[in-house]
């Protein structure tokens, strides 16, 4: 089975994710999935295949050589973003030849070069597109299916020595919940790549700072008609307290280094409104800035209003480039497996997160890989079969690099 086949099969599964529901894994779509995945790893021949009651997936592959060669892993995330549906995804491959793609003709929903100027990157190739309908699902079961097939390439090509490789697939990563339940002892690794990254090249070990926070508005209902120095409206003071943040520092507004304040929802009634927020920056001292700003804000609020409005606010995770940095050689490795396979790295900084800037401070030092895709988390999301095909081949020849190094 090919990675494209891999791919294609993986994304029938519908794993999107749900921070609602207060369980590991957020949706039994995921479980399923996993046990899925136990069954190929079996098929293949791993080793110590695990799956744990959270539906953390484990394997190993063994080492074929008795060189000292240090432990590797490889991590890729079973859900799908709850920003889109991602039941019955139905793939196409296109062979993209310049101009629009037409995902959906009777909604009108087209894959647009000049809303996407990047398809002009791939004109030539063949790609994998959605139906319109859905997410695509290559965040991340690209990277699901490189490391699948990767695995497999090395079971039929012993003649390519290599240490002890780890592989893990966790639950739950778009909910900011992947390295939850993540035994970094049992994985046992001297290192780890999650494989999550976004278009071909793509090697990245800086990420932003991140923290959520909820705002809760109380206020006062009475009958409007006489409602004169007497009604508070709590949406109202939401609205208010949404328009105190910097409005240049929204994500619409922020490019590469720059961190952002961004609304993600908002529910209100006279009685009650809260807004939600995730903060991000990449720099430390401007993250903490930022989550003093809310609360200034709110202290502000109470003091016109005493009483009127509470803040929740917890980090998620923080760059990993301080632990990362110390120990370079291993983003130099990735570095160097991606120009031996002929793809041009890009490094950059994430703007977003990934289970392994979590595991970064957990003890497991892990930078982050392309797994190829683009436009995730959306009807747009794309997959250039080439650049799936290039992640797998990374993966190879870190494995590769690392026993001739050692």
């Amino acid at each position: 089975m090919t990675v494209l086949d891999r791919f294609l099969k993986y994304v029938t599964f519908d794993t999107q994710s749900n921070e609602e529901t207060g369980t590991t894994p957020s949706t039994p779509g995921q479980r399923v999935f996993a046990e899925a995945l136990v069954k190929e790893l079996e098929a293949i021949g791993m080793e110590e295949i695990s799956l744990d009651e959270n539906s953390y997936v484990m394997a190993t592959l063994p080492a074929n050589t008795d060189e000292k060669i240090p432990t590797i892993g490889f991590i890729a995330h079973l859900d799908t973003s709850p920003d889109m549906s991602g039941k019955n995804v139905q793939p196409r491959i296109v062979t993209y030849l310049g101009g629009d793609i037409v995902l959906d003709a009777e909604e009108n929903v087209v894959l647009s070069q000049s809303m996407f100027p990047e398809l002009s990157d791939y004109k030539g190739q063949d790609i994998i597109v959605t139906n319109g309908k859905t997410l695509l699902g290559a965040d991340d079961k690209g990277g699901v299916a490189a490391i699948v097939a990767s695995m497999q390439y090395l079971k039929d090509h012993p003649e390519i020595k290599h240490g002890k490789i780890r592989i893990a697939f966790t639950p739950d990563e778009e909910i900011g919940q992947g390295a939850d339940h993540f035994d970094v002892e049992k994985f046992g690794c001297d290192w780890g790549y999650t494989i999550d990254g976004g278009q071909i090249g793509e090697l990245e070990y800086e990420n932003f700072n991140a923290a959520s926070a909820k705002i809760i508005f109380k206020g006062l209902n009475v009958h409007p008609g006489y409602a004169k120095d007497k009604m508070q409206n709590a949406s109202l003071r939401a609205i208010e307290f949404a328009s105190w943040l910097p409005a240049e520092q929204r994500p619409e507004h922020t490019t590469g280094y720059e961190g952002f304040f961004h609304l993600t929802g908002m529910t209100g009634s006279v009685e009650e409104a809260t807004l939600s927020y995730i903060i991000r920056d990449h720099d430390r001292k401007l993250f903490e800035e930022k989550k003093e700003l809310l609360r200034t804000l709110v202290d502000k609020m109470n003091e016109a209003h005493p009483g009127c409005v509470h803040l929740e606010l917890r980090d998620q995770y923080y760059n990993m480039r301080e632990v990362v940095e110390p120990q370079k050689y291993i983003v130099d490795l990735a570095f160097e497996a991606m120009t031996s396979v002929g793809v041009e790295p890009i490094v950059k900084p994430i703007r977003g997160g990934t289970d392994g800037a979590r595991l970064s401070f957990m003890g497991l030092p892990c930078p982050n890989i392309f797994a190829g895709g683009l436009n995730f988390h959306g009807r747009y999301e794309f997959l250039p079969v080439r650049s799936l095909e290039k992640s797998m081949e990374t993966v190879i020849k870190i494995i590769e690099l690392s026993a001739r190094k050692s």
